[in-house]
C-alpha cells in the first residue's frame, strides 16, 4: 500500500469533481475516511471576547463535504447532513450568526455576494437544530442597506425568521485582536456575542489575493479603515481567521465569480458550478477550492502557508475524511 499515491489519487479525484461541477453526479455517494486530523493548540482569548465558536472533533465523521445538484437549498442541506447534520453543530438555544458575502451593490446573478436561497437555508437548519435566534449580518463596502436589499439576502432570511441586521455604527466595539498585524480594531458585536459562528462565503476570483473564500470573509466582521490591511493582507488574513473559529463554514459555489472580483458586474465572468463545499477545517477547504477552480496552488496563497503553520487546519485537503453527494 502506498499512502502518498494514495493521498495523490483522492487528491486528484476531488478536484476533478469540482472541475466537472453539476456533470459529476457519476461519483455521487462516494466516501473517503482517513484517520488523522491535525491538532490546534490552546491559545489564550482576547479580552471579553469569545472568539472560538469551533466543536469538538468527531473521529467518526467527515471533515469535508461536497454537494452537487441543481438547486442550492438542497445542495446546502445535502452538504450538512453529509457532516452529520445541523445538529451536530447547533445546541437547543444557541444564540447562530450567519456571515454571509453581503459586500457588495450586486443582485445573485453577479455573484458578488452569497447565494440568498444558501442563506435561507441555513437559517431553517439553525432553527430546526433549536437555534434559540439566528442573526445574519455583515460589514458591507457598498451602501449596506442596498447591499442587503439587492442581494436578495435579506428579504430571504427574513422569510425564514432571521433576524437580518444591518452594521450600524454604534454596534462596533473597539476589541485587541492580538493579531501579528490586527491589534485593537472596531468589530461589529454581533460577532462577539454569538454561540455559534457559521461562514458562509461565495467562491470569488479577487484582484489582490487571487481568490476570496472562507479566510478572506472574515473582513467582514471589521469597520474602520479596512483597505490599511492590503499593505499586509496575507498575514492580517491570518490573524483574523485565528481570531473568527468558526463552528462550521461552507463556500457557495454554486454560481462562481470566475474573473473580475470581488465586485464582478458582467454575468459573463460568472460560471454555474452547482456546487457547495461544507468543512470544520477553514484552511483545507480555501485551498481545494482555489485549487479546483483556479488551479491556484497553496504555495501561491501565502495566507494559507501562515495559517497552516500557525495550526488553523491543513492544507493537504485530501487528507481530510470526506463525503461527496449528489442531489
Amino acid at each position: 500500500m502506498n499512502p502518498e499515491g494514495e493521498s495523490t489519487n483522492r487528491r486528484d479525484a476531488l478536484l476533478k469533481l469540482l472541475r466537472l461541477g453539476g456533470l459529476s453526479a457519476a461519483v455521487g455517494g462516494a466516501a473517503w475516511w482517513l484517520k488523522n486530523r491535525s491538532q490546534r493548540p490552546e491559545e489564550a482569548l482576547a479580552s471579553y471576547v469569545k472568539r472560538d465558536f469551533t466543536i469538538p472533533a468527531d473521529p467518526n465523521l467527515p471533515e469535508l463535504a461536497v454537494a452537487q445538484g441543481d438547486q442550492p437549498r438542497a445542495l446546502v442541506r445535502k452538504a450538512v447532513e453529509a457532516l452529520g447534520g445541523m445538529g451536530r453543530f447547533i445546541s437547543r438555544g444557541d444564540v447562530v450568526v450567519l456571515k454571509p458575502n453581503i459586500a457588495w451593490d450586486r443582485t445573485p446573478e453577479q455573484a458578488a455576494n452569497t447565494n440568498p436561497q444558501v442563506v435561507a437555508e441555513l437559517v431553517r437548519l439553525c432553527q430546526e437544530a433549536g437555534a434559540k435566534k439566528v442573526i445574519v449580518t455583515d460589514v458591507s463596502c457598498n451602501d449596506p442597506r442596498r447591499c442587503f436589499e439587492r442581494s436578495g439576502i435579506a428579504a430571504a432570511a427574513r422569510a425564514e425568521g432571521a433576524d437580518v441586521l444591518l452594521p450600524e455604527e454604534r454596534k462596533f466595539k473597539e476589541v485587541d485582536l492580538r493579531g501579528e498585524v490586527l491589534t485593537t480594531w472596531p468589530v461589529l458585536e454581533h460577532f462577539l456575542a454569538a454561540d455559534k459562528m457559521i461562514n458562509v462565503p461565495i467562491a470569488k476570483h479577487h484582484s489582490l489575493t487571487g481568490v476570496t473564500l472562507g479566510m478572506k470573509n472574515w473582513y467582514g466582521i471589521l469597520g474602520g479603515p479596512r483597505h490599511r490591511l492590503h499593505q499586509r493582507i496575507h498575514e492580517s488574513l491570518v490573524d483574523l481567521a485565528d481570531f473568527m473559529r468558526p463552528t462550521l463554514t461552507i463556500v457557495d459555489a454554486y454560481r462562481v465569480l470566475m474573473r473580475n472580483g470581488p465586485t464582478g458586474g458582467n454575468v459573463s465572468d460568472t460560471e454555474l458550478k452547482k456546487s457547495m463545499v461544507a468543512s470544520t477545517d477553514p484552511v483545507a477547504l480555501d485551498a481545494y477550492v482555489a485549487k479546483a477552480f483556479w488551479n491556484l496552488d497553496a504555495d501561491r496563497l501565502r495566507y494559507l502557508v501562515l495559517a497552516e503553520e500557525r495550526g488553523l487546519g491543513k492544507l493537504n485537503f485530501a487528507a481530510l475524511r470526506t463525503r461527496i453527494a449528489s442531489v
